[in-house]
């Protein structure tokens, strides 16, 4: 007897397919550069599209409160276990769980675990290159209204720590003196845009003088840390997160691991996950992260990580030493802050245009910076390239691509104004700019693609 459901999505929907061909196209012909993105492999894939959607799963290996979990409980007790494998850690003084859907809903699960309603938190300022989740607040001046922009700041009282306005890097004095104050719960470390590695031994010596948790959000650099080409925040955290689809190159996930002592986080992180906050855990996409695991232990993936560091200082180097900034005066892990302030052009402006040129980046605050709409700067990472093979060379062409760019955008702004709605129209057809992307197409078509098989 046949299925309807077994026609392929290409007989099933054509209009969706030729999205889903549309977006394929749209990575292999472009740059990707967004320091949060990767490329994940076909056997991740494979995983993400198989019958493991299918099976609901609530509650945990071994306690589930639905049947037929014989074969999804081995999957889960693998990444588990695969998990605290790749980061070295000992399973009598470790625990993890792999349920979380993404990195933002695991740190949400260890505030609702570990922290009471107003508890005190300190994470790093998004505009010092922190993360949402870790406590953000905006003021509007015309309306004289603080708001908080994440629930971390709505249900949690944060006050964030900060770069030195000189240096970009985090000042710890500073943080020592306003921890001794504020007396917060937990102290966080972590961010989304900062270039240099975390001082893990003061912060934890800043939270034992005050009573205070220490968690590490690793999201960003948990590639590295797996392949020891970053600090091992383990060695001083109580718990640490993570999303497994940056520098782990695996599928949307996320993972929190936590110290097994007289505390308990393991039975109160598990009951935040499910059932405070989740439903039924996806067992594909905990297939897909164990199976990137099993990768990620491998010295091809250390080969990656080198890589990786190595093609994020390339792209720094040679865009220094055309003149321009970057944050810190370069990086230590996968991305680079290019500050565009000196020359004039926001970052939204680089945005947009480089998205009209098929390359891939998005616009960051750096110090100094007031707005988050009309940065001073851009975020450049080099995991994914590196996932298709670039080197340090390679990494220069690009370089130079965006020193083109830029100074396409300077002489369309000169004519455009100020206004970005008006800038974004005038790139389009500007004949520079689509010559410009037809190098760009041709360069990144040279690569291949992981996962297109």
């Amino acid at each position: 007897m046949s299925l309807a459901q077994n026609k392929s999505l290409k007989e099933h929907d054509p209009v969706l397919y030729d999205l889903i061909q549309q977006e394929k196209n749209r990575q292999a012909t472009s740059l990707e550069l967004i320091a949060s993105e990767n490329f994940t492999s076909a056997a991740v894939m494979e995983c993400l599209g198989s019958v493991l959607t299918n099976k609901y799963a609530e509650g945990l290996p071994g306690a589930r409160y639905y049947g037929g979990n014989e074969v999804v409980d081995q999957v889960e007790n693998l990444c588990r276990d695969r998990a605290l494998q790749a980061y070295r850690l000992d399973p009598e003084k470790w625990g993890v769980n792999v349920q979380p859907y993404s990195g933002s809903p695991a740190n949400f699960a260890v505030y609702t675990a570990l922290l009471r309603p107003h508890d005190r938190i300190m994470g790093l300022d998004l505009p010092s290159g922190g993360h949402l989740t870790h406590g953000f607040y905006t003021y509007n001046k015309a309306e004289g209204t603080r708001k908080a922009v994440s629930a971390t700041s709505i249900y949690f009282e944060s006050l964030p720590y900060r770069v030195h306005p000189d240096t970009g890097l985090i000042d710890y004095d500073q943080m020592e003196v306003n921890a001794a104050l504020f007396k917060p719960a937990m102290i966080i470390s972590g961010g989304s845009a900062y270039p240099r590695e975390w001082d893990y031994a003061r912060i934890r010596a800043i939270a034992d003088a005050n009573g205070s948790l220490m968690m590490v959000d690793m999201a960003h650099i948990s590639g590295l840390v797996a392949a020891q080409e970053a600090a091992n925040p383990f060695e001083y955290a109580d718990v640490v997160t993570t999303t497994t689809h940056k520098s782990l190159r695996g599928p949307r996930a996320g993972l929190i691991f936590f110290r097994k002592d007289d505390r308990n986080f393991e039975g109160r992180i598990n009951q935040a996950v499910f059932p405070a906050l989740q439903g039924g855990p996806h067992e594909h996409q905990i297939a897909g992260v164990a199976t990137q695991l099993k990768e990620v232990m491998t010295p091809e993936f250390k080969e990656y990580a080198i890589q990786v560091k190595k093609n994020a200082q390339a792209i720094g180097k040679a865009l220094m030493a055309k003149g321009y900034k970057m944050a810190t005066g370069g990086t230590v892990n996968h991305l680079v802050l290019w500050d565009l302030r000196p020359q004039g052009l926001t970052g939204s402006k680089m945005e947009k245009l480089c998205d009209v040129l098929n390359i891939t980046l998005n616009k960051n605050a750096v110090v100094g910076d007031r707005s988050a709409l009309t940065p001073g700067g851009v975020r450049i990472g080099a995991p994914a390239l590196t996932s298709r093979g670039f080197k340090e060379a390679d990494f220069e062409q690009v370089a130079d691509f965006l020193d083109r760019a830029l100074k396409i955008g300077l002489r369309v702004q000169a004519a455009s104004g100020p206004k970005l709605v008006d800038f974004a129209k005038a790139v389009v057809d500007d004949a520079e700019v689509k010559a410009l992307k037809a190098e760009v197409n041709a360069f990144a078509k040279g690569f291949p693609m992981p996962g297109i098989v």
